[in-house]
């Protein structure tokens, strides 16, 4: 395949344990191809706006490198939560984007993240579409939140689901150890605005907390301080697993009951945070039982020392795809993964129009979510188990991980 023109990646939105496997992949797809100049978006399309462009092959040009990036975490070109704004009245800033492509001569846009990120990649092939620009555009699926539509499941969520559940067995092996002489209640709170399904991953170790709430389903405290109660009749150590996003019955999120705080993300979102605290503080006042918070916050989806091997490997081969995909010509698209079977674990990719992506979050099946919205059923665990499994060990200096780094 003969390749005229020159690539240009770039991650957005929060990190996960794996981002950086998609990007060497599409690297590595890019180097195969025989792409003359692989560039990198410094800090996504916020970072492109300002020209802030870096030449990767001056920054991973060798195997070891490409399998140290794979060990990275964090975003390594950056991110951004910076959404672009919509083509009517604003047609400056997409003729701008246009016009730094035609600078370098970049033919193939590959942009990786969620949902806010497929919307960039849907308006500016649609903004290409119009004009009769030649640009190609490819989505990267990426989340830890699993929200996305049509894939069977995210990039980055595997790695996050192994990280929690084994936090939570460690975190249950901690609590149990004073025995029955010491009731305690260890509320833990994990991410999820909208999709319970990083909380659900709780269910996934082989050791698992009593109570498990997505905010899927309506959160009653009441009901909840009386599931404490009758759980404390019996057991000395319980423990439970939250989304930050629970919301009562009125829609409003349960954080909001112990917290003013009315401030808004990059994207208009109200900020989450203290729906621990706030249920700890709870049960202490109305059982009278020691309870306490453990927010898990970012650990989730930056821990590269526990990565999936599962996830790093289909991570690497959606951004290798997306490449790939776009040097044949598609655009407007993000690569799936499809499950062929789940036992054995088998996969296959394909393509997906990102118009039908692009700001649509999927949740949890209901019919997942059982015993009365506190716990997760076995089709949960069918469905998550292959996505945590295998490790990809960390190359060690100095007693620490070792990573790869633009400095």
């Amino acid at each position: 395949m003969s390749i005229k023109g020159n690539i240009i990646i770039g991650q957005s939105g929060g990190p996960t344990a794996v981002i950086n496997s998609s990007l060497a992949g599409a690297i590595q797809a890019s180097k195969d191809a025989g792409v003359e100049k692989i560039y990198g978006m410094h800090y996504g399309i916020e970072g492109f706006l300002h020209e802030d462009i870096i030449d990767l092959r001056e920054k991973v040009k060798t195997a070891s490198d490409i399998s140290l990036l794979k060990r990275t975490p964090s975003a390594f070109l950056g991110s951004c939560r910076y959404k672009l704004p919509k083509i009517e009245g604003h047609e400056d800033v997409y003729e701008k984007i246009f016009e730094i492509l035609d600078k370098y001569d970049i033919q193939y846009f590959l942009y990786n993240g969620g949902n806010d990120s497929m919307d960039t990649v849907k308006m500016l092939s649609d903004y290409a579409a119009q004009h009769g620009k030649p640009q190609k555009f490819m989505g990267i699926p990426k989340t830890i939140d699993n929200d996305l539509p049509v894939t069977d499941h995210c990039p980055g969520f595997g790695s996050a689901a192994k990280y929690i559940a084994t936090s939570l067995k460690e975190i249950m092996a901690d609590s149990e150890c004073y025995g029955p002489y010491r009731t305690s209640v260890c509320i833990v709170e994990i991410m999820g605005r909208h999709a319970g399904w990083l909380t659900a991953a709780a269910a996934l170790g082989t050791k698992t907390p009593d109570l498990i709430y997505l905010p899927e389903v309506s959160f009653d405290p009441e009901a909840f301080v009386k599931k404490v109660q009758e759980l404390a009749k019996t057991k000395p150590s319980i423990t439970i697993a939250v989304s930050e996003g629970i919301k009562l019955a009125d829609g409003r999120f349960v954080c909001e009951l112990g917290s003013t705080s009315d401030k808004l993300d990059a994207f208009g979102h109200k900020q989450l945070s203290g729906v621990g605290t706030y249920l700890a503080s709870l049960v202490s006042e109305k059982t009278g039982i020691k309870a306490r918070a453990i927010e898990f916050s970012t650990l989730q989806r930056c821990a590269s020392h526990i990565v999936s091997r599962t996830d790093a490997e289909e991570a690497f081969n959606v951004g290798y795809l997306a490449a790939k995909k776009a040097f044949e010509g598609n655009t407007g698209s993000m690569i799936t993964i499809q499950v062929t079977s789940r036992n054995p674990y088998l996969v296959t990719y394909d393509q997906f129009d990102i118009h039908e992506i692009a700001n649509v979050e999927r949740m949890v099946p209901l019919e997942w979510i059982i015993n009365d919205g506190t716990y997760v059923s076995d089709e949960f665990i069918k469905y998550g188990r292959p996505l945590i499994m295998g490790e990809i060990e960390p190359y060690f200096s100095e007693g620490v991980p070792q990573h790869l780094s633009l400095d």
